[in-house]
């Protein structure tokens, strides 16, 4: 049996984050994968939006995801279009990439520049707990010891299903095909809604054709065929438009269902494993993404044994209400997108309101997780958002704060007087940076805020405390969310 402080079921974008943000930790963890490659088939989730792109902005590597990409000045509620160019953000933009492009991408950074193993082809077939640790089964026959087991292993998750947590939610009432296809006919481009519901052709390079079907009919089971495909492009446009091939075809449905609970004992579920809802508005990957670097942090503490294993509770706390909004707002999308006149009525209203500046940005940073907000109590209204990436002056230059997260350091950035606050009990694990900013702070939804003295910057870029260094809830916050002195 080997042993590794972290197992990780999984190596999609939830999973390859958590891993890079424990590497960075220097915690021993492995990804075990079904996949022999990371190959992705199809195109899954089409980019990134903008609180995603700042996590990877916070670990140095958002460049290389946005140089392979293409930059889109705003996103869209359920195909209404939402302006995001004015939003507080340097990624006031949605990304255009791939998740065939984007995922290889982050593996690349995760194995071969943190080092992390991948156990591919292999899947987690099970695994018991007891009080130290979780002894996990593999599907060639071996097996792993290890402190903690996370799913990141999707919507089906065995992981999930075998640790007995119950994943509450609602049934599909509508299911869409979705495919990338040759044709001989020149299809007729862009959306349509109809009494179906809404439909979408898109012509791609090579002569590909991208397609996004409603169905008459709501099918969750059965893989769809190319001539399921055929009967649906007839219904809807009243031809197949030549349809010969199809490189591939998928299905997902109005499915709507969250974990009710991201931890049981040492098995903690991320990503799709602890929630699922239809593609609207693309949160789904970045909802993940944002699991892992949240968790990532608190995992790491605990297994260096710098935090109690409570720490671990507060990952539920914090994101379970992050995944129950968007599970709402996608259930909105999919409402205001049937095509029937009382549901068409409740979206021209939506257009009429979403063409103001005031709730336009409300959605919007909803959509692009800039507005998340944990509750830490009262206090300075930059306590549990996440902090601005302002630039400032420190002793060794101009920087930006969010280069002072690459190494996924807790960051206490002092922009009052030199000095002031003895951070030696926390040295060892708390960065104190002295620093200067000119100018106002600006929050998403809030708008400018109070410029505080000091802020205490968490791994995960949250603010977990901001005031005077004098302050005595200072020493209270640091032992909190990073040890006892």
């Amino acid at each position: 049996m080997t042993t590794h402080s972290v197992v990780i079921a999984g190596a999609g974008p939830t999973g390859l984050m958590l891993a890079g943000e424990l590497a960075l930790a220097a915690v021993d963890v492995v990804i075990v994968e079904r996949r022999t490659t990371q190959d992705v088939e199809g195109a899954r989730a089409l980019g990134l939006l903008s609180r995603t792109l700042e996590l990877l902005d916070q670990r140095g590597i958002a460049e290389r995801f946005i140089a392979a990409g293409q930059l889109y000045p705003a996103h869209g509620f359920s195909g209404i279009p939402l302006d995001v160019s004015d939003l507080p953000t340097r990624h006031n933009y949605v990304l255009g990439l791939w998740q065939s492009k984007s995922e290889p991408m982050l593996a690349d950074w995760v194995v071969n520049e943190l080092g992390v193993p991948i156990a591919r082809g292999r899947e987690v077939v099970g695994f018991a707990q007891d009080g130290e640790g979780v002894d996990v089964e593999l599907s060639d026959g071996t097996s792993i010891r290890a402190q903690y087991l996370v799913g990141c292993d999707g919507g089906r998750s065995f992981v999930r299903r075998t640790a007995g947590i119950e994943f509450a939610g609602l049934d599909p009432t509508t299911s869409w095909m979705i495919a990338d296809v040759e044709m001989d006919d020149a299809p007729e481009t862009g959306m349509r809604r109809d009494s179906i519901g809404t439909h979408a052709i898109r012509r791609g390079a090579d002569g590909v054709v991208g397609l996004v079907l409603t169905e008459r009919e709501v099918d969750d089971a059965d893989e769809p065929t190319l001539e399921d495909l055929r009967g649906a492009l007839v219904a809807v446009y009243g031809t197949d438009y030549g349809l010969r091939r199809a490189h591939w075809i998928s299905r997902f449905t109005d499915m709507t269902r969250q974990a009710v609970a991201y931890r049981k004992g040492r098995v903690l579920l991320a990503g799709d494993a602890a929630h699922i809802h239809p593609p609207q508005g693309g949160q789904g990957m970045g909802t993940g993404m944002q699991d892992a670097v949240n968790l990532g942090w608190k995992l790491a503490q605990v297994v260096r044994g710098t935090s109690p294993d409570a720490l671990l509770d507060t990952y539920h706390d914090e994101r379970h209400p992050v995944g129950a909004r968007v599970l709402q707002n996608t259930q909105v999308q999919v409402t205001i997108a049937r095509g029937d006149e009382r549901h068409q009525a409740v979206r021209r209203t939506m257009t009429e309101l979403l063409g103001m500046d005031e709730p336009r940005r409300r959605i919007a940073c909803e959509l692009l997780a800039l507005d998340i907000h944990y509750d830490f109590g009262e206090g300075h209204p930059l306590i549990g958002r996440r902090m601005p990436d302002l630039d400032v002056l420190t002793v060794d230059g101009a920087t930006r704060v969010f280069a002072l997260l690459h190494d996924a350091w807790p960051v206490l950035l002092n922009l009052g007087e030199p000095g002031g606050f003895d951070i030696g009990p926390w040295a060892d694990r708390v960065r104190l940076v002295e620093a200067t900013h000119d100018g106002s702070w600006e929050l998403p939804v809030l708008g400018e805020v109070p410029t505080p003295r000091a802020v205490l910057i968490r791994p995960d870029g949250h603010v977990a405390w901001a005031g005077d260094l004098t302050d005595p809830d200072l020493p209270r916050a640091l032992a909190t969310w990073f040890g006892a002195p």
